[in-house]
């Protein structure tokens, strides 16, 4: 009787003649452009999205950053304009995969997690600011752990796109290749 049941995934092969589940199939698909395509696009949506809803209103911003006390009460205003500008600008050349917008998402997301570090150490029982003012998530979950554990899985969303580039052998477009002229010469 032993011998009649068989389980269906030991039976079935794709057309390159590997089982559908096999180590080299889990592999081709994790190492396919899609999968990469979608984390970069992933990642650029939710760093445009917090930026641009932060420029919207920065003076709200600014309350949530002053909450923190990490910086001089001068910087706090400029602070609530630039960082959420950098993100929709590296969201953008991460949509793009323009070289050096992963660095500075990555780079972002450090110093978030910093903070966000410093807030729970301390005790901060204040929105996060991820999302601006009014922000869902931080209604919703309140407090920065939940925001600390999001910046985590974005974190890792950086290092397999890391990987992917270095395993596959793929360098992002430079920025320069963008604003060559038809006859080769940069402009």
């Amino acid at each position: 009787m032993e011998e009649l049941t068989t389980y269906q995934s030991d039976q079935s092969v794709s057309t390159t003649g590997e089982k559908p589940f096999s180590a080299s199939a889990i592999k081709g698909h994790f190492f396919s452009i899609w999968p990469y395509r979608l984390v970069r696009i992933l990642l650029a949506g939710i760093f445009l999205w917090s930026g641009v809803t932060k420029l919207m209103d920065p003076k709200s911003f600014a309350v949530i950053i002053e909450a923190y006390g990490l910086i001089p009460e001068s910087w706090v205003m400029p602070a609530a304009v630039i960082l959420p500008a950098l993100e929709a600008i590296a969201a953008l050349g991460l949509l793009m995969d323009i070289e050096g917008s992963l660095a500075v998402v990555s780079g972002l997301l450090v110093m978030f997690m910093a903070i966000l570090g410093y807030g729970i150490r301390m005790g901060f029982d204040v929105d996060c600011g991820c999302f601006g003012p009014d922000d869902p998530e931080g209604k919703a979950f309140h407090g920065l752990r939940p925001a600390f554990y999001r910046d985590i899985v974005m974190m890792a969303g950086v290092f397999y796109l890391y990987f992917w580039r270095y395993c596959r052998s793929v360098s992002p477009v430079r920025l320069r290749i963008l604003f060559k002229h038809k006859s080769g010469k940069e402009s």
